[in-house]
Protein backbone atom coordinates (compact mmCIF):
# COMPACT_ATOMS: atom_id res chain seq x y z
CA UNK A 1 0.00 0.00 0.00
CA UNK A 2 1.27 3.39 -0.66
CA UNK A 3 -0.04 4.50 2.44
CA UNK A 4 -3.07 3.36 4.51
CA UNK A 5 -5.58 5.39 2.76
CA UNK A 6 -4.95 4.48 -0.57
CA UNK A 7 -7.06 1.14 -1.44
CA UNK A 8 -5.17 -1.80 -2.21
CA UNK A 9 -5.62 -4.96 -4.13
CA UNK A 10 -7.34 -6.61 -1.30
CA UNK A 11 -9.67 -3.66 -1.03
CA UNK A 12 -13.19 -3.54 -2.22
CA UNK A 13 -13.35 -0.54 -4.72
CA UNK A 14 -16.38 0.67 -6.99
CA UNK A 15 -15.49 3.69 -9.65
CA UNK A 16 -12.57 3.96 -11.80
CA UNK A 17 -9.04 3.86 -10.73
CA UNK A 18 -8.00 6.87 -12.27
CA UNK A 19 -10.21 8.77 -10.62
CA UNK A 20 -8.26 11.55 -8.54
CA UNK A 21 -10.11 11.32 -5.23
CA UNK A 22 -10.97 8.49 -3.35
CA UNK A 23 -13.67 7.80 -0.54
CA UNK A 24 -13.11 5.20 2.05
CA UNK A 25 -14.69 3.83 4.64
CA UNK A 26 -14.34 2.38 7.88
CA UNK A 27 -17.85 0.70 8.11
CA UNK A 28 -19.65 -2.48 10.55
CA UNK A 29 -22.41 -4.17 9.16
CA UNK A 30 -24.39 -4.28 12.30
CA UNK A 31 -23.85 -0.14 13.15
CA UNK A 32 -27.19 1.76 12.80
CA UNK A 33 -25.22 4.76 11.98
CA UNK A 34 -23.74 3.08 9.08
CA UNK A 35 -26.89 1.95 7.87
CA UNK A 36 -27.74 5.48 7.84
CA UNK A 37 -24.56 6.40 5.44
CA UNK A 38 -25.54 3.72 3.55
CA UNK A 39 -28.59 4.83 2.60
CA UNK A 40 -26.92 8.54 2.00
CA UNK A 41 -24.26 7.02 -0.10
CA UNK A 42 -26.62 5.50 -2.40
CA UNK A 43 -27.75 9.01 -3.50
CA UNK A 44 -24.18 10.65 -3.29
CA UNK A 45 -22.05 8.33 -5.14
CA UNK A 46 -24.95 8.62 -8.77
CA UNK A 47 -24.07 12.65 -7.75
CA UNK A 48 -19.88 11.68 -8.20
CA UNK A 49 -20.17 8.79 -10.29
CA UNK A 50 -16.45 8.73 -12.84
CA UNK A 51 -15.07 11.06 -10.52
CA UNK A 52 -14.62 9.41 -7.26
CA UNK A 53 -13.84 5.93 -5.83
CA UNK A 54 -15.43 4.34 -3.13
CA UNK A 55 -13.12 1.69 -1.01
CA UNK A 56 -14.95 -0.17 2.08
CA UNK A 57 -13.24 -1.56 4.62
CA UNK A 58 -14.33 -3.70 7.79
CA UNK A 59 -14.40 -2.27 11.46
CA UNK A 60 -16.48 -4.66 13.39
CA UNK A 61 -17.06 -3.58 16.79
CA UNK A 62 -17.33 -6.70 18.60
CA UNK A 63 -18.26 -5.58 21.93
CA UNK A 64 -21.47 -3.50 20.67
CA UNK A 65 -22.02 -5.53 17.49
CA UNK A 66 -21.44 -9.27 18.13
CA UNK A 67 -22.79 -10.27 14.59
CA UNK A 68 -20.30 -7.87 12.73
CA UNK A 69 -17.72 -9.80 12.35
CA UNK A 70 -19.27 -12.88 11.48
CA UNK A 71 -21.06 -11.03 9.07
CA UNK A 72 -17.80 -9.24 7.48
CA UNK A 73 -16.42 -12.73 7.23
CA UNK A 74 -19.89 -13.58 4.87
CA UNK A 75 -18.43 -10.48 2.86
CA UNK A 76 -15.31 -11.93 2.14
CA UNK A 77 -16.42 -15.30 1.35
CA UNK A 78 -19.15 -13.61 -1.13
CA UNK A 79 -16.01 -11.11 -3.00
CA UNK A 80 -13.82 -14.42 -3.47
CA UNK A 81 -16.80 -15.66 -5.50
CA UNK A 82 -17.35 -12.01 -7.31
CA UNK A 83 -19.84 -10.97 -5.29
CA UNK A 84 -18.85 -9.15 -2.66
CA UNK A 85 -21.10 -5.76 -3.70
CA UNK A 86 -24.22 -7.81 -3.69
CA UNK A 87 -23.57 -9.20 -0.52
CA UNK A 88 -22.82 -5.81 1.06
CA UNK A 89 -25.91 -4.29 0.08
CA UNK A 90 -27.96 -7.28 1.56
CA UNK A 91 -25.94 -7.15 4.07
CA UNK A 92 -27.06 -3.75 4.96
CA UNK A 93 -30.60 -4.18 4.24
CA UNK A 94 -30.96 -6.98 6.30
CA UNK A 95 -29.13 -5.76 9.18
CA UNK A 96 -30.78 -7.46 11.97
CA UNK A 97 -30.43 -10.84 10.02
CA UNK A 98 -26.51 -11.27 10.60
CA UNK A 99 -27.02 -14.68 12.49
CA UNK A 100 -25.08 -17.51 10.85
CA UNK A 101 -28.32 -18.78 9.31
CA UNK A 102 -29.11 -15.65 8.00
CA UNK A 103 -26.04 -15.41 6.67
CA UNK A 104 -26.52 -18.60 4.72
CA UNK A 105 -29.70 -17.59 3.15
CA UNK A 106 -27.97 -14.59 2.40
CA UNK A 107 -25.35 -16.19 0.34
CA UNK A 108 -27.80 -18.49 -1.83
CA UNK A 109 -30.08 -15.54 -2.46
CA UNK A 110 -27.17 -13.57 -4.46
CA UNK A 111 -26.04 -17.09 -5.95
CA UNK A 112 -22.91 -17.80 -4.23
CA UNK A 113 -21.51 -21.64 -4.55
CA UNK A 114 -22.75 -22.76 -0.90
CA UNK A 115 -20.67 -25.46 -0.15
CA UNK A 116 -17.78 -23.29 -0.85
CA UNK A 117 -19.28 -20.84 1.49
CA UNK A 118 -19.83 -23.17 4.18
CA UNK A 119 -16.41 -24.39 3.97
CA UNK A 120 -14.79 -20.85 4.47
CA UNK A 121 -17.11 -19.88 6.95
CA UNK A 122 -16.48 -22.81 9.19
CA UNK A 123 -12.79 -22.44 8.42
CA UNK A 124 -12.80 -18.56 8.75
CA UNK A 125 -10.84 -18.36 5.86
CA UNK A 126 -11.37 -14.52 6.06
CA UNK A 127 -10.94 -13.72 9.63
CA UNK A 128 -7.22 -12.66 9.10
CA UNK A 129 -8.81 -10.26 6.19
CA UNK A 130 -11.50 -8.44 8.09
CA UNK A 131 -8.95 -8.58 11.21
CA UNK A 132 -6.49 -6.41 9.07
CA UNK A 133 -9.31 -4.25 8.44
CA UNK A 134 -9.59 -3.35 11.74
CA UNK A 135 -5.86 -3.30 12.23
CA UNK A 136 -5.98 -0.39 9.18
CA UNK A 137 -8.21 1.25 11.02
CA UNK A 138 -7.08 1.21 14.28
CA UNK A 139 -4.09 2.91 12.96
CA UNK A 140 -5.97 5.43 10.94
CA UNK A 141 -7.13 6.52 14.24
CA UNK A 142 -10.89 5.31 13.68
CA UNK A 143 -12.70 5.41 16.91
CA UNK A 144 -16.42 4.78 15.59
CA UNK A 145 -18.27 3.90 12.66
CA UNK A 146 -18.75 4.92 10.18
CA UNK A 147 -15.39 6.57 9.43
CA UNK A 148 -15.10 8.47 6.05
CA UNK A 149 -11.54 9.53 4.66
CA UNK A 150 -11.44 11.98 1.67
CA UNK A 151 -7.91 11.55 0.04
CA UNK A 152 -6.32 10.69 3.57
CA UNK A 153 -8.38 13.01 5.25
CA UNK A 154 -10.78 12.09 8.15
CA UNK A 155 -14.33 13.83 7.87
CA UNK A 156 -16.59 13.99 10.99
CA UNK A 157 -20.47 13.01 9.76
CA UNK A 158 -21.55 12.82 12.96
CA UNK A 159 -23.77 16.27 12.57
CA UNK A 160 -24.41 14.64 8.54
CA UNK A 161 -23.76 13.24 6.00
CA UNK A 162 -24.14 16.75 3.90
CA UNK A 163 -19.87 17.03 5.45
CA UNK A 164 -18.95 14.34 3.26
CA UNK A 165 -20.55 16.14 0.29
CA UNK A 166 -18.95 19.08 0.68
CA UNK A 167 -15.45 17.34 1.37
CA UNK A 168 -15.97 15.27 -1.87
CA UNK A 169 -16.68 18.70 -3.92
CA UNK A 170 -13.66 20.58 -1.88
CA UNK A 171 -10.98 17.78 -2.88
CA UNK A 172 -12.08 16.87 -6.40
CA UNK A 173 -11.72 21.24 -7.18
CA UNK A 174 -8.52 21.16 -5.30
CA UNK A 175 -7.43 17.96 -7.99
CA UNK A 176 -8.66 19.95 -11.31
Amino acid sequence: MANRFTPDPTDHVDGPASARVTLLEYGDYECPSCLQAQGALRVLMPHFAGRIRFAFRHYPLREVHPHAELAAEAAEAAAAQGKFWPMHELLFANQHQLKEKHLLAHAAQIGLDIPRYQNEMKDHVYLQRVQEHLQSGQAAGVRSTPSFYVNGTFVDVSFGLQHLHEALDRALAASA
